[in-house]
């Protein structure tokens, strides 16, 4: 059990989260190449992806691993991208630091997905049952591609004092 959950319970949480947090990050993302933030979507995205991240360590301890490494990253972008929004409000280079810091969490957040996409999948598993199989890099490595661009372009673009709704 944990926090009162079966362990099945508690993993179908927390994928649910992760799935939250992945369309409204993408959401958020899409806004800030239009320089726009909306601040329900933004709250949603950086609640369920840091709920994601911290569900994440309440699984059995076995050891610092892969996942454990992956969250601690996403819990440190999250932090700066959490400082830049609510303390800093994107004055001067808070401005890039919180769209670095939400594209790379959500970047984590999918890559996560990808990972457990090629484990759980039989269709996709069978292409790479070690998860060092070329289609799972290829698709790592387009993943990351797009989040890069997509992360330059956010950063290029975002300006959201004159584009935010009220």
């Amino acid at each position: 059990m944990i926090i009162g959950m079966s362990v099945s319970a508690f993993t179908t949480f927390h994928v649910i989260l992760s799935l939250i947090g992945i369309v409204t990050g993408i959401t958020v993302v899409f806004d800030m190449l239009s320089a726009m933030r909306r601040n329900g979507w933004t709250v949603l995205f950086l609640a369920t992806t840091v709920a994601t991240s911290v569900t994440g360590f309440m699984f059995p301890f076995t050891g610092l691993d892969a996942p454990g490494v992956v969250g601690i990253v996403s819990l440190l972008a999250l932090a700066v991208t959490l400082l830049a929004l609510y303390a800093y409000h994107l004055a001067g280079a808070w401005r890039w630091l919180y769209v670095a810091g939400a594209v790379v969490a959500l970047y984590l957040n999918v890559f996560v997905g990808v990972v457990q996409a090629f484990q759980k999948l039989p269709s996709l598993h069978r292409l790479a049952p070690t998860g060092s199989e070329p289609p799972f890099v290829i698709a790592q490595a387009l993943v990351m591609a797009i989040f890069v661009i997509l992360g330059i372009l956010a950063g290029r673009r975002f300006h959201p004092s004159a584009h935010t709704p009220a």
